[in-house]
């Protein structure tokens, strides 16, 4: 016999981590020409760009608020994370 409420439990469907804090992950570039930093966001219509890092956060932070205070689709996610990438090129 079944204690009340086992089989619910157990029948449920498993959530991840996204489905209970919602992120949005932003790829970011450093312009090695002019300087500064650019930063796209990955599955979303944003970008942004800042002379530094701390205006680059800044910048970032403005255009999810703003993205997502327009109507676009999904909720405003909780936490923003910013994946660095860099590029080296090597010879032989």
């Amino acid at each position: 016999m079944e204690p009340h409420g086992l089989k619910q439990l157990i029948c449920r469907p498993i959530l991840s981590y996204s489905e209970f804090v919602k992120e949005i992950i932003f790829e970011v570039q450093e312009d090695e020409v002019d300087g500064g930093y650019s930063a796209v966001a990955l599955g979303h219509a944003i970008a942004t760009q800042g002379d530094s890092l701390e205006e680059l956060r800044a910048m970032v932070r403005e255009a999810v608020n703003c993205h997502f205070s327009d109507g676009a689709a999904g909720d405003m996610p909780g936490i923003i994370r910013l994946h660095f990438v860099r590029d080296e090129v090597l010879t032989t």
